[in-house]
């Protein structure tokens, strides 16, 4: 017994062992403070008028994930690669316990484990080990050309199809797209042939054209019954062979139509409509710190100001210019993690780095996308801006293995 605590001793102890690492790279830690900062005054503002407390909590998740970012930078990388079928099934297992009593519904979903009162978003720790572990299966194949490498691939695919199948059936369609882009940006730096990418985007296609068929019979259901979209949601569910919810259907429209779902715009385009108006109030430089309207006085929900609206909180009271700081902080953790993987001297942290920067830009761009207009409202959170605690301790998670490719890439000449 006393060996095999001495040993564990051991281990853990070289496992923070960084004598051999080079020093760390401030840029994206210096960024992920800055939005961090004005994360937490936005959720300020967002809630003043109500006296709500959840700044202070993000204060708390903020602490927590530096201290989860120095603690996994000090971690060689290679013990990610050597253990990641035990994060990847790890995380897949937190989507099974879903549907436990440890699982939590909310608006008609189950995204929540409930432990003691601390709520947990399992697939965020399953983008973290569906991202290690394809990282790892990659890195240790021979991809080239598709037709001599196809075996590779589908054990590759059944990686994926797992956890997206699992995050469907919550349903939580925001989540799931944000795997697709990670999996094909690590493939395609993998130089597999392009007659892969050509058939996905292939299969993209038809899934689009047959949600859009969908959506088109959907709204031929409500006409022929003369059932209002709004009031009479889950009535076509059981019509369709597809797993998408009414209210998805109803976002959707929104997006390319909003004038036939919701006329008036007190539905489900409301939330849209009060992001505009927050962006475009905003002018240059903002109404000025908690001089918002729009979150404080309820016009644009408590329950999405603070995560997935966060930027139209930042835009209205920071205007342009404070918009644009954001945007650059966001260039230079994209930016560094891509320098990142340039530098790094073996293939895993390549694809670690090039996944990573992958799963971040989705987030922006879907985030930033949708408070504009300009992607359809999906419920996807921005990284170190959005209230919670999950994403957050994911996001430093996922920089602090950044960190750890860039101090120990000198191991691996």
């Amino acid at each position: 017994m006393k060996i095999t605590y001495s040993k564990f001793l051991y281990k853990l102890g070289t496992l923070f062992n960084d004598h051999s690492a080079c020093g760390y790279n401030l840029i994206s830690p210096i960024a992920m403070l800055v939005l961090s900062i004005i994360g937490i005054m936005a959720i300020y503002s967002a809630h003043s008028y109500s006296g709500g407390t959840q700044w202070q909590m993000q204060l708390i998740w903020v602490i927590v994930g530096g201290i989860v970012y120095l603690c996994v930078s000090k971690i060689d990388y290679n013990f990610f690669l050597q253990n990641a079928h035990w994060i990847y099934w790890i995380s897949i297992a937190f989507l099974v316990v879903l549907w436990s009593p440890l699982g939590e519904r909310r608006f008609g979903a189950l995204r929540w484990l409930n432990i003691g009162g601390l709520l947990i978003q399992p697939s965020e720790p399953a983008k973290l080990g569906f991202l290690i572990m394809t990282a790892a299966m990659i890195a240790r194949s021979e991809i080239t050309a598709l037709e001599h490498s196809w075996r590779e691939i589908l054990k590759i695919l059944l990686v994926f199809c797992v956890p997206i199948f699992l995050i469907f059936l919550q349903p939580d369609l925001g989540s799931a797209l944000t795997f697709p882009p990670m999996l094909f940006a690590m493939l395609y730096v993998a130089d597999l042939s392009h007659k892969f990418f050509i058939y996905a985007i292939s299969v993209v296609l038809i899934v689009v054209t047959v949600i859009a068929f969908d959506i088109f019979n959907y709204r031929l259901f409500l006409d022929r019954h003369e059932l209002d979209p709004i009031t009479n949601i889950g009535a076509y569910e059981k019509h369709s062979i597809l797993p998408l919810k009414d209210y998805q259907r109803n976002r959707i429209i929104s997006f390319v139509a909003p004038d036939i779902v919701d006329p008036k715009g007190i539905g489900v385009s409301w939330n849209l409509r009060q992001s505009l108006i927050a962006v475009g109030t905003g002018g240059i430089f903002g109404k000025g710190f908690n001089n918002g309207t729009q979150a404080k006085l309820g016009y644009l929900p408590k329950s999405v100001a603070s995560n997935d609206f966060v930027f139209s909180v930042i835009a209205e009271e920071r205007g342009f210019v404070g918009a644009v700081v954001v945007l650059f902080m966001y260039f230079l953790i994209i930016f560094d993690t891509l320098r990142t993987a340039l530098l790094s001297r073996d293939r895993f942290g390549t694809y670690l780095a090039v996944g990573i920067s992958t799963l971040f830009l989705t987030h922006i761009l879907i985030n930033i996308g949708m408070t504009l207009g300009l992607m359809p409202i999906t419920g996807i959170p921005l990284p170190f801006l959005s209230y919670g605690g999950s994403f957050l301790l994911i996001c430093c998670f996922l920089q602090g293995v950044v960190q750890s490719v860039y101090r120990f890439r000198m191991s691996y000449a």
